[in-house]
């Protein structure tokens, strides 16, 4: 039998959100058996805790977003991913602001502190739900589709397909999840270069740097957009360099880091149906809405098929 987890003690993360750019402190703490996965702003009056489920999610542009109005909770998934991969059932996370920090645009940091601070058995028995019937979702407005089979472990098949050369169509395995520290959790989220300046006057990826995202640039820079994007990072223009399509200091640490990472984000998301599950995942074209949509088609599944 197994039983339920949380962590042996609590720990701090600061950073600045990819989106607001504001030092937001994390707080994980232990939770009690049952308690699930929970998010709450301290720096509000009136403190909500919002359990981390699919039906609380009200925004997933560049991101899944818990909650709303002056009470959400921005950028969730790659610390739900490593609670998911480190297979943490109880825990709160309480933060001083409205996004969690993006840290290296990965879910490493959240994991090398959870490997840190150590998992604590708890004795109620852990709830894992098991899907029995093949399962097929389709997200229509992003062309994703979502293919379930039965299996006794949680196993994730991500392709992704791209329009460009840079990326275009890559895939990525995860048979199981003691593969996630090492070739899943490292992977870093990515941007395309015609994408920053327009997410700029969305007023979002202002915590974005070189540092916490790969950016994949489709065509040769002239001088006056190396310029630019001198002014926007605060950057000498000799900083920047295009290797094999990729605007960084540094290279990707796969071939299909893209892949990897769209893996790592529906390993997070697919966490919001409230508990673990095993089957087999065949996902293509994923994303945060789509993955949103998938996760309450999934919990209306359960709720209909108990076990």
């Amino acid at each position: 039998m197994e039983f339920q987890q949380t962590i042996n003690k609590e720990f701090r993360v600061t950073g600045p959100g990819l989106h607001t750019g504001r030092t937001v402190t994390v707080t994980i703490k232990p939770a009690a058996e049952n308690f699930g996965i929970a998010f709450r702003r301290t720096d509000r009056n009136n403190i909500i805790t919002q359990p981390a489920l699919a039906e609380n999610v009200g925004e997933t542009s560049r991101g899944t977003t818990i909650g709303s109005g002056r009470n959400t909770i921005a950028t969730v998934e790659h610390l739900m991913s490593a609670l998911h991969g480190f297979g943490i059932d109880n825990a709160l996370v309480e933060l001083d602001g409205g996004e969690v920090p993006i840290l290296d645009g990965s879910a490493r940091p959240w994991l090398l502190q959870l490997f840190r601070v150590g998992l604590h058995r708890d004795a109620a028995p852990r709830k894992v739900y098991t899907i029995n019937d093949p399962l097929h979702f389709e997200f229509k407005p992003t062309g994703s589709v979502f293919d379930v089979q039965p299996c006794d472990h949680f196993t994730v098949r991500c392709e992704i397909d791209f329009p460009n050369s840079v990326i275009g169509h890559q895939e990525a395995v995860m048979n199981d999840f003691s593969e996630y520290a090492a070739s899943i959790a490292p992977c870093r989220t990515f941007v395309f270069l015609h994408e920053i300046e327009p997410l700029l006057h969305l007023n979002l990826i202002k915590g974005g740097s070189l540092d916490n995202a790969l950016v994949f640039v489709n065509k040769e820079l002239t001088s006056k957009q190396l310029k630019r994007l001198a002014k926007t990072f605060n950057k000498d223009v000799s900083h920047f360099k295009v290797h094999d399509g990729v605007l960084n200091t540094t290279d990707p640490y796969f071939p299909n880091e893209p892949a990897r990472h769209k893996l790592l984000d529906f390993i997070g998301d697919v966490r919001l149906v409230g508990l673990p599950l095993n089957a087999q995942f065949n996902i293509y074209k994923p994303g945060h809405r789509a993955n949103n949509a998938f996760a309450r088609f999934l919990t209306d599944y359960i709720k209909k098929n108990p076990q």
